[in-house]
């Protein structure tokens, strides 16, 4: 289910009605089965992926918790590849799988297998990062393990945020499943206020840019100059539209019910450099890679000085392009940031000695 959907249009309301009604012990499995709901929208059956992670997760927190030594790093390594398998297959296989092809036929051989006809599960990459981010901080103790299994499939399954994130830590979201939320009028009306705002930039802004930027990037040849320049500057509205406007819609249906979701865009067209955009873009993913990918990185590559954070930069960058699409050109945008960051950290004291020496309005480092 889309929340520019008819579909959405039903069940949004009837769920945070019910959700005010029913009495609050309750409340969560109410959550949960609308979740259910929510997810079967698009294959019923792909729902099976999600309570395999989640059983597998599950039980690998609480092993995590009560363990020692390397058993502790065992049932991590096992939680983590679950994840990832289960993301490499249905997001990845044919790219792999077409590339050996593409080697193979180079080298005048066959690759022993073949295509697949595989459909992305919805939401799949942004779930598996947050069920990952569940792990791993109980792995570095600082969140305790759910004990009660009902909540931590809402955790994963929260359908405000199970399509496009935010992507939540446990710290943030966990407890708030324990909390009671009564009805504020304040509240609730500042939560649809960000809702129609978040609609407005998805389906007016997004969605009629997109049909100029379809028709010129699906024949590029058949343009040139100016269109192509409009094209270009449309396509970045259209993306910061569509996906702020999908995040503004989760945050504020959760504020509705009491929920708090992270913010997730912050202006980022205001950024002055690549740096701070990647403080202010996808703020729930830029801080989950920072955290979980960056940072663990960084500390094996210490010895390698100013160079081990540039490959740690650019390994990141790389791996968060693939996670936004099955595509070489995913991967090329990815290095690109990673080489942008690299060039702002090795150049960060020589670009402030010179705008010591040149005004402000002249030269921003």
């Amino acid at each position: 289910m889309l929340f520019n959907s008819f579909e959405f249009l039903l069940f949004f309301p009837i769920v945070t009605v019910l959700y005010f009604l029913i009495p609050h012990r309750y409340r969560w499995f109410h959550l949960l089965i609308a979740s259910c709901i929510f997810y079967c929208a698009f294959i019923p059956i792909y729902i099976l992926i999600l309570i395999f992670t989640i059983v597998i997760d599950y039980f690998a927190g609480i092993f995590i918790e009560n363990s020692v030594g390397g058993r502790r790093h065992f049932f991590l390594v096992l939680s983590i590849c679950a994840n990832v398998g289960v993301l490499s297959y249905f997001k990845y296989y044919n790219f792999f799988i077409s590339n050996f092809q593409s080697l193979f036929n180079y080298f005048h051989s066959s690759f022993p297998l073949s295509l697949m006809h595989i459909i992305l599960p919805i939401g799949l990459s942004f779930h598996t990062f947050q069920a990952m981010s569940y792990t791993i901080e109980v792995y570095r103790r600082n969140q305790k393990a759910e004990q009660h299994f009902g909540i931590y499939a809402l955790y994963v399954m929260f359908y405000p945020q199970l399509v496009a994130g935010p992507i939540e830590r446990p710290q943030n979201l966990l407890h708030q499943f324990r909390e009671e939320h009564h009805f504020d009028y304040t509240r609730v009306t500042s939560g649809l206020k960000l809702m129609l705002w978040g609609m407005f930039k998805k389906v007016v802004i997004a969605d009629n840019l997109s049909t100029f930027v379809t028709q010129v990037y699906d024949s590029p040849h058949n343009f040139s100059g100016l269109p192509l320049i409009v094209a270009t500057l449309f396509f970045s509205i259209q993306l910061y539209c569509d996906f702020s406007g999908y995040s503004d819609i989760a945050v504020g249906s959760a504020q509705v019910m009491g929920f708090t979701l992270m913010k997730n865009f912050d202006r980022p067209f205001f950024s002055a450099s690549i740096s701070e955009l990647w403080r202010r873009w996808h703020i729930s993913l830029s801080t989950w890679l920072r955290d979980y990918l960056y940072t663990p990185i960084s500390v094996v590559t210490r010895n390698w000085e100013k160079w081990g954070i540039v490959f740690s930069l650019i390994v990141t960058f790389v791996l968060a392009g693939l996670w936004h699409g099955a595509d070489w050109k995913f991967v090329v945008f990815g290095f690109l940031h990673g080489i942008a960051l690299a060039y702002e950290f090795l150049t960060r004291k020589t670009r402030k000695k010179i705008s010591k020496k040149v005004p402000s309005y002249i030269y921003q480092p």
